[in-house]
């Protein structure tokens, strides 16, 4: 018998699958993400399905879904909102922005400037928006997803440390396999935006199971030698020779929670090591920041989570 959190992979999954062609291997990050109220970053080279990932799992979602589209000369008031006299009675009303919705898409959010991008730190860590000297509450469940291109792209602006730490988790994208991609071809290779009519079909997933499976999640045990070895990472991270910046209080904090989780998923009762290595990766590589010698040795983000991972003992 399935647990709450078993079946609500299932329901996504079987949603997914309906318009992504191989999501399995992204898909308990964005459960993780989905029971514990994170942000998801996608990252992958243009045409490889970002976009339509992230407003496929946002149709699932349900709830009110809006979408920005990250361009250079976007401004924080096209995502916050403005306030606008109103002729009629005398006096300013505020017209809100995109982000007061439930799900929003923030896509190629790199292309954007720093200073828009910055409109989004308060959202993300308060769910909240200050405009005008007035704070204003985001939906409860509010859910960023954003898409980006590798930085060395031409007309992209890294993300800020700040805001990088208040996504939960990052999804790598990469090419597919030769028999995933032909099956691509076969579905979407018509004349017919066909993903259109596919997205039309995905259904809304059952918002009381995904309140089950984070009450299930909180029940997992962590042990005290568990969460010591999370410390232990963290600090690891931040004394690297090929990072500049190491892991956060709020890395730590998401990758423990991303490992009760994935402990949940499979049916544990307690944390394990093995559930925080699956998870390091998607929440840790992207808050590392590397040195310019490591990055000029080829160095990745991903590489470093592995040597701190090695270099780390693992309590018994």
């Amino acid at each position: 018998m399935s647990t709450p959190i078993q079946e609500l992979e299932s329901q996504l999954a079987r949603e997914l699958g309906r318009v992504i062609i191989g999501a399995d291997a992204w898909l308990p990050a964005l459960l993780i993400a989905l029971v514990g109220r994170g942000h998801i970053l996608v990252q992958g080279v243009p045409g490889l399905g970002k976009t339509l990932l992230a407003k496929s799992l946002a149709r699932a979602l349900g709830g009110e879904f809006k979408r920005i589209q990250g361009t250079a000369d976007l401004m924080p008031s096209d995502i916050t909102g403005v306030s606008v006299f109103d002729e009629a009675t005398r006096s300013f009303t505020f017209r809100p922005g995109p982000v007061f919705a439930d799900v929003v898409l923030v896509d190629e959010i790199n292309r954007t400037g720093p200073k828009t991008q910055s409109a989004l730190l308060e959202a993300m860590e308060e769910r909240q928006v200050s405009v005008d000297r007035a704070s204003r509450e985001l939906p409860p469940d509010f859910l960023l997803i954003a898409t980006q291109n590798p930085r060395e792209f031409e007309g992209t602006y890294p993300l800020p440390e700040s805001q990088l730490d208040r996504f939960m988790l990052r999804i790598d994208m990469e090419y597919p396999a030769r028999e995933a991609e032909a099956e691509i071809l076969t579905r979407y290779g018509g004349t017919e935006q066909v993903s259109q009519a596919a997205l039309q079909s995905v259904a809304t997933l059952d918002r009381n199971l995904l309140v089950q499976a984070r009450a299930e999640a909180g029940r997992v045990h962590v042990s005290e030698a568990l969460g010591a070895y999370v410390l232990d990472l963290a600090r690891t991270s931040r004394g690297h020779a090929q990072l500049a910046l190491g892991l956060s209080t709020r890395g730590a904090l998401a990758l423990l929670r991303a490992a009760r989780i994935i402990a949940a998923l499979r049916g544990g009762e307690f944390v394990t090591p093995d559930d925080v290595k699956r998870t390091a990766g998607w929440v840790m590589a992207h808050r590392l920041a590397l040195t310019a010698e490591a990055s000029l040795e080829g160095v990745t983000d991903v590489d470093v989570v592995s040597s701190i991972l090695g270099q780390t003992p693992v309590p018994r």
